[in-house]
């Protein structure tokens, strides 16, 4: 999975970028970075400061990004950074700095839209006897069951995933649980946010949830680096560490920030028939973010990071 993803022939690095072969909350529609833009006022508010990070995880192209910088108000000053693997793209706004890693020490919001679900992880399989096996793969997708599951992988495993019977599969979420603890612990005071496909256990699906994706289409997981692999995250594992985080749908999330699917008054299409029909795409646009069996269904992990002063 590393080296398909991320390797020098990875998907993640191909020029087209991730938009090329699947669609996010954040090419759905704009008003998504406008509800991160309301959240990131929000963090500043809080932290009491009119200057601000704004730390994009996993930042694809820079959509996200641009769309927050555009809505932000005018007098907040934004410190945007870009964390990504793949190359600056070309064009990118000048203010903000790409990197490869996690800025340390800076205070405002991290947000990491559907990056945990492509952090390599290793997936398991229980045997004809019941003993959990790593799954290993070739890079036609061929498939055979390896070394039996042990130390700090099977500790994981019986906590958050514990396999029933033979043939049941898990992904093992323990590189996701440490690489989003890096990136909190890296945010001097703030609000951090993992947004992604998630389950919680005991809900967990008996057969894991690895999939790919390539030009829109969901295609078998073969770890060739032509298409986007991806497994949904179990995201209590990711918020155990962290007293007092929150998992909620995005559709409670955006609506907390003023994203709601709501028809417009049709009195308005005869007082000003522009507007009715800019407020209805709006609409549709939310609906589609917090549709329930669609974008809404995506879960928040959402955490405060205090500093020094207690925030």
């Amino acid at each position: 999975m590393e080296q398909a993803l991320y390797g020098p022939e990875g998907f993640f690095l191909r020029p087209e970028g991730p938009a090329g072969h699947f669609r996010t909350s954040v090419h759905a529609s704009p008003l998504f970075a406008g509800a991160v833009a309301r959240l990131l006022v929000r963090v500043a508010e809080e932290l009491g400061t009119d200057e601000v990070a704004f730390v994009d995880v996993g930042a694809g192209r820079g959509e996200l990004l641009t769309g927050v910088l555009a809505a932000v108000p005018a007098g907040l000053r934004v410190r945007p950074y870009g964390v990504e693997r793949a190359a600056r793209p070309a064009g990118l706004d000048p203010r903000i700095t790409w990197t490869g890693r996690v800025p340390d020490g800076e205070r405002g919001l991290l947000f990491a839209n559907e990056w945990l679900d492509n952090v390599p992880v290793d997936v398991a399989e229980a045997d004809e006897t019941g003993t959990a096996r790593y799954v290993e793969v070739r890079a036609d997708g061929t498939e055979r069951l390896g070394a039996a599951v042990t130390g700090p992988d099977a500790a994981w495993l019986e906590r958050w995933w514990p396999l029933a019977g033979p043939g049941e599969r898990a992904e093992i979420g323990r590189p996701r649980d440490e690489a989003w603890a890096a990136a909190v612990g890296a945010l001097a005071a703030g609000t951090a946010v993992a947004v992604d496909y998630a389950h919680l256990a005991p809900a967990r699906p008996p057969f894991g949830t690895l999939t790919a994706f390539r030009r829109g289409r969901e295609v078998p997981p073969v770890p060739d680096g032509s298409c986007d692999l991806t497994a949904h995250v179990a995201l209590d594992a990711c918020a155990a560490p962290w007293p007092g985080a929150a998992i909620v749908s995005q559709r409670e999330a955006l609506r907390g920030l003023g994203v709601s699917g709501g028809r417009p008054p049709l009195s308005l299409a005869s007082t000003d028939p522009a507007a009715y029909v800019r407020a209805l795409a709006a609409a549709g646009e939310a609906a589609e973010l917090t549709s329930p069996g669609g974008l809404g269904d995506f879960l928040w992990l959402m955490q405060r990071v205090a500093g020094p002063e207690g925030y």
